[in-house]
């Protein structure tokens, strides 16, 4: 069974009550109630946190070095400003997606630079909470046919429209 740490970053605790015109209306309750049943579904055990302390991120990035293989992380605004989060992704070497609610490259300037993307298999953003969805499939896809722990081999963005699920 694959083992899969999903880390939410700052604010992310507020889903469901801020911004909605930007994040949607789903709850981070039920992004994680449809992560685990689409885990189940993949044979993908999820062990899922949320801070909004970056220490507590980067420490929990640390500790997936043993027994799991790979990371979805939406480091939300520590995205543009933590080099400590990308150095932490760097050194597990887990296969990671980088998932974000909204285009991040259509927001304010500040937002378009990721410091995550440079260390991360993937990153998709604009797709809501479907975005998890896919990430946590296309990583369970990808270290079944690699059987790989690395995340070497370049980046991909999938950026596209907010979109509506129901959850």
């Amino acid at each position: 069974m694959l083992r899969i740490l999903v880390l939410h970053g700052p604010n992310l605790n507020l889903l469901g009550n801020r911004e909605e015109s930007i994040y949607g209306t789903a709850t981070l309750e039920m992004i994680d109630a449809a992560l685990i049943k689409l885990g189940g579904q993949l044979g993908a055990e999820l062990v899922i946190r949320q801070s909004n302390l970056e220490g507590e991120l980067v420490n929990w990035i640390q500790e997936a070095r043993r027994g799991y293989h790979g990371i979805i992380i939406n480091p939300a605004a520590y995205t543009h400003t933590s080099v400590a989060i990308r150095d932490a992704l760097a050194a597990v070497d887990l296969p990671t997606i980088e998932v974000h609610l909204s285009n991040i490259y259509r927001r304010e300037e500040f937002r378009r630079h990721s410091y995550v993307s440079g260390v991360a298999l993937a990153q998709i953003s604009g797709f809501g909470a479907s975005g998890y969805l896919l990430a946590l499939r296309g990583l369970c896809e990808e270290i079944s046919a690699t059987g790989s722990k690395s995340s070497s081999g370049g980046s991909t963005s999938v950026s596209g429209a907010k979109t509506s699920a129901h959850w």
